[in-house]
């Protein structure tokens, strides 16, 4: 049969919705269905509700420490965006393709599918994984049970490349994230007899001010990166809720924040000192209203990642790219897991560029998928050799 190509097979995914809060198990199908005509059999790892899978395929030698190729099926909705053009039907303009996860980054996977033919023909010496995962962008979540699997079968592949967009330059390095929603719960009464009441915004502010000096000082006194575009820890309040009319003394508010640390410094921590201020508020608004309190649920956390410079993995990526250089990025990917679960050296490098990444009208070039399509030509190069 002929063998199809990247951009056929992206056509292929682009038109399967697999925002995150549905399910990606008909793309999962489609994808084992798809492999399984080459001769390559796939492990689904699924979630709780048996909506969502995990998909673990190997080519070649299964008892040799391989490659992984990783990417994520899930993406970000189109909800509230203007597209020119369907977001689900892959549409070629000028050299671009566009469609929803197009970039971020169903490119990649279908860049890795488009391999699988060239692979099974070859005469493996080291084995290359296929490790695509779901709820990515929700917190990097979903991998976690396929890593879970990964150790209880004791498989440890020698690297890991996370296909993420970065113009298939060489990425060493990423942030922790810890991401925290804030429940200020005070007392209401009319704003004429305010002493009365616990006025939650007026502490979810203090909260949100502890946040700004938090920032202020990891950008004047903490860590330093000069690897990164933005070179030190940041803390960031996104949205803020509360109160309903003027004359009501609000009960309730919450706000959402976060904190994206170097791989150096103590992610957790920061959270502690949050925490910490915020049982010290709370004695303050129970002095008024005991049924008052502060609660900081952390619903979304992944960790750095930091890569040696002449680990392994990076000289050879560098080879297969072409490129001298590598950098960090502050944006976060699940190549943190794989280094945290597993202790496997992890690279990020995948084709299209990160600033097209959840925006309407999303698009890769052509020429990136290209790029990654003989990345991965010279990487199966890499995998037929024997020492």
């Amino acid at each position: 049969m002929p063998t199809p190509s990247s951009r056929e097979i992206l056509a292929q995914l682009v038109a399967f919705d697999t925002t995150s809060r549905g399910s990606n198990l008909a793309l999962i199908d489609h994808v084992r269905d798809y492999l399984s005509s080459y001769g390559v059999e796939s492990r689904l790892v699924m979630d709780t509700t048996r909506q969502k899978a995990n998909l673990w395929a190997t080519i070649g030698p299964a008892d040799r420490p391989g490659v992984i190729l990783s990417g994520h099926t899930d993406t970000v909705p189109v909800d509230g965006q203007e597209w020119a053009s369907d977001p689900f039907a892959l549409d070629a303009r000028e050299g671009r393709l566009f469609g929803r996860g197009s970039c971020d980054m169903k490119g990649f996977l279908a860049c890795a599918l488009a391999a699988v033919p060239g692979l099974v023909a070859r005469d493996l010496a080291r084995p290359v994984h296929l490790a695509f995962s779901y709820d990515e962008e929700v917190g990097c979540v979903g991998v976690v049970g396929l890593l879970e699997m990964l150790q209880a079968d004791d498989i440890r592949p020698a690297m890991c490349i996370v296909g993420e967009p970065t113009l298939m330059q060489v990425v060493i390095g990423h942030k922790a994230k810890r991401s925290m929603r804030v429940t200020v719960r005070g007392r209401g009464c009319h704003s004429s007899l305010a002493p009365q009441g616990v006025n939650a915004v007026n502490y979810a502010a203090r909260l949100v001010v502890r946040m700004q000096d938090i920032a202020a000082r990891l950008a004047s006194m903490g860590g330093n990166d000069p690897d990164y575009d933005i070179t030190h820890s940041t803390a960031h309040t996104g949205i803020i809720r509360g109160g309903t009319a003027l004359n009501i003394v609000p009960d309730i508010c919450t706000f959402d924040c976060e904190f994206r640390v170097l791989p150096s410094e103590d992610a957790d921590a920061l959270v502690q000192e949050l925490r910490d201020y915020a049982a010290e508020l709370e004695l303050l608004m129970q002095q008024v209203a005991p049924e008052a309190g502060i609660d900081i649920d952390l619903y979304a956390q992944f960790p750095g990642l930091e890569t040696v410079p002449d680990a392994d993995v990076v000289t050879l990526t560098k080879r297969l790219t072409g490129t001298n250089g590598h950098s960090k990025v502050a944006f976060g990917t699940e190549g943190g897991r794989f280094n945290e679960m597993l202790g496997v050296p992890t690279v990020i490098c995948g084709p299209g560029s990160i600033s097209q990444a959840h925006k309407p009208d999303e698009y890769i070039e052509q020429s990136q998928l290209d790029a990654c399509d003989a990345f991965l030509v010279r990487l199966a190069d890499w995998a037929t050799q024997r020492r």
